[in-house]
């Protein structure tokens, strides 16, 4: 069994809109910009990261804004919901905050015991506010929202599946545990993990497979310490029989990848070296950043890229 894995490191979308995207999650949800860069495989193509004052692994909410791409199609095979943890107490600001900035799908349950409050960002993704009242991690509040109220990071993530055994094995294999299941949702957890640390499983045996697109999720990353432990999860996965990647040097970390048995890709992406490996922290998402291999091409890329709010 791996070891190594202590919650979530990022979770990345696709979106239609890098303008909307950037000011629903610095001013509706109030995250910092952590950084400002392109799609590494299409540097037409914004990578907006969005999470706590550093950037901290399991609270980066990150983006590629493909322009007028068609909307994605929710189904099975895919990250369902992203869930971000909030204070016990908090829902009721954020069900204010969320109508007054227009968004939709507003609905208030409890699962698992906690009150959650689900809704729809800007290209239709599933979102979800759980209060818990045990998160030590501090909030960005530079957008103004209170630190009573304000984001943690991630509380974890939501996946829809046919048949949820195969992850399930895999998630045991990764570290998680079997928490507690509740109607066709399971809810596994890491032990001491970084607070981004839960992963249900909702079984729909009958819904057609997703199609990716503008609110689709494409991948969830998972979180190391270094390099070194890195290696160790690659080798394990592989001597399970799973296909990863080599690991890619993505500037702010290193990430490998593999699918998972229900379609899901996974990362697994190192704590280092962090975002502030090109930017003082106090700037952080404010310069556009480019990898080494596409600044010759500076003033090319950024004439096509729409100019983002503060």
């Amino acid at each position: 069994m791996i070891k190594d894995i202590n919650g979530l490191h990022h979770i990345t979308s696709m979106a239609s809109d890098a303008r909307q995207n950037n000011t629903f999650f610095t001013d509706t949800l109030g995250l910092r910009r952590v950084k400002k860069t392109v799609n590494f495989d299409d540097p037409n193509v914004y990578h907006l990261y969005y999470g706590d004052e550093a950037g901290t692994p399991g609270t980066v909410m990150t983006y590629f804004p493909f322009p007028d791409v068609m909307r994605g199609r929710p189904g099975v095979g895919e990250v369902s919901e992203t869930q971000f943890a909030v204070p016990k107490g908090s829902l009721s600001f954020w069900q204010d905050q969320l109508i007054a900035k227009g968004a939709g799908n507003l609905q208030p349950d409890t699962i698992f015991g906690a009150n959650r409050l689900s809704f729809s960002g800007p290209d239709g993704e599933n979102l979800a506010l759980i209060e818990t009242d045990d998160d030590a991690r501090t909030a960005w509040n530079g957008a103004g929202i209170a630190d009573s109220v304000a984001i943690r990071g991630f509380s974890g993530a939501r996946f829809r599946l046919h048949d949820t055994a195969a992850t399930a094995e895999l998630l045991g294999f990764m570290g998680y545990q079997h928490a507690e299941t509740e109607g066709n949702i399971t809810r596994f957890t890491i032990p001491g993990g970084n607070g981004a640390d839960s992963i249900e499983l909702e079984a729909l045996r009958q819904t057609p497979f997703a199609r990716q697109g503008a609110g689709s999720v494409h991948h969830i990353a998972f979180a190391v310490e270094n390099r070194a432990k890195q290696l160790e999860v690659r080798k394990a996965l592989m001597d399970t029989g799973y296909q990863v990647t080599p690991v890619i040097d993505r500037d702010y970390f290193w990430a490998i990848y593999f699918r998972t048995p229900g379609g899901v890709l996974f990362e697994i992406a190192t704590n280092e070296p962090g975002f502030n490996r090109d930017e003082d922290t106090a700037h952080l998402g404010e310069a556009l950043k480019l990898p080494a291999r596409y600044e010759p091409y500076r003033a090319q890329i950024e004439a096509g890229l729409t100019p983002l709010a503060a």
